[in-house]
């Protein structure tokens, strides 16, 4: 039986926003008639607003902030006591303060469940704002050059390491926390078929497919956006 893993932003929505209705109407079907699981690095209630309860509900399991909280038909069932240390919290302050980028929006450091997102441009930037920011980062490697510094600097002293999550943010989080932690629900010989939009290295996806390379029947398939997916979805 073929086991569907789905990242959300970027490959089920546009990046932080609401299921496309002809989409979702589809995909309902769709996940009626599949097992499927979702793993986002966003939490629940985002999620929720995301793809709806219809879809939460019924997917296997909801894996949420890279699989440190999971939830099942909508109750959680597990969940991370992981906290960001301090002196982290200043270096990223600090960050915001060293960036060139003019922007700040507010909430650029927000804490979830075993894993923090952190952005330059701030979770409260309109699409405007986020474009702004998107254009900069593509141009100077900003999230990337942050990243780099981040893991290594705090990979070897406290074992936490920062991917590149979404349009403008990075997913922080300890070592081996990342979404290549859901498989410990699965087994080496299922037929797993990952759809995600940041499969490259350094990616917040990369761990969990580059984890299915060990797997016999494993299949990561990295997509543009969610008409990509729908495309793909659709030869199933």
């Amino acid at each position: 039986m073929k086991r569907f893993i789905f990242d959300v932003d970027g490959t089920l929505t546009p990046s932080r926003g609401r299921i496309n209705p002809q989409f979702e109407a589809w995909f309902w079907g769709f996940v009626q008639r599949e097992k499927v699981w979702l793993v986002t690095g966003s939490d629940y209630p985002k999620t929720l607003e995301q793809l709806g309860k219809d879809i939460c509900e019924s997917v296997v399991t909801c894996y949420n902030c890279s699989g440190n909280d999971t939830w099942f038909k909508g109750k959680r069932v597990n969940a991370s006591s992981w906290k960001l240390p301090g002196n982290v919290r200043q270096w990223l302050e600090d960050e915001l303060i060293r960036s060139p980028f003019p922007l700040r929006t507010g909430n650029h450091i927000e804490e979830r469940l075993g894993c923090i997102n952190f952005s330059v441009v701030g979770r409260e930037a309109n699409r405007k704002e986020r474009v702004q920011y998107i254009k900069y980062d593509i141009e100077n490697g900003e999230r990337r050059e942050i990243a780099n510094s981040f893991n290594y600097i705090f990979g070897p002293s406290l074992g936490l390491h920062a991917t590149i999550g979404g349009e403008t943010g990075l997913d922080i989080h300890p070592i081996g926390k990342d979404k290549s932690q859901i498989l410990s629900d699965f087994n080496l010989n299922d037929n797993i078929f990952f759809f995600g939009d940041k499969m490259e290295f350094g990616g917040n996806d990369w761990p969990l497919a580059n984890a299915l390379e060990k797997y016999p029947n494993g299949h990561a398939i990295q997509v543009k956006d969610w008409q990509h997916t729908w495309d793909l979805l659709k030869e199933f």
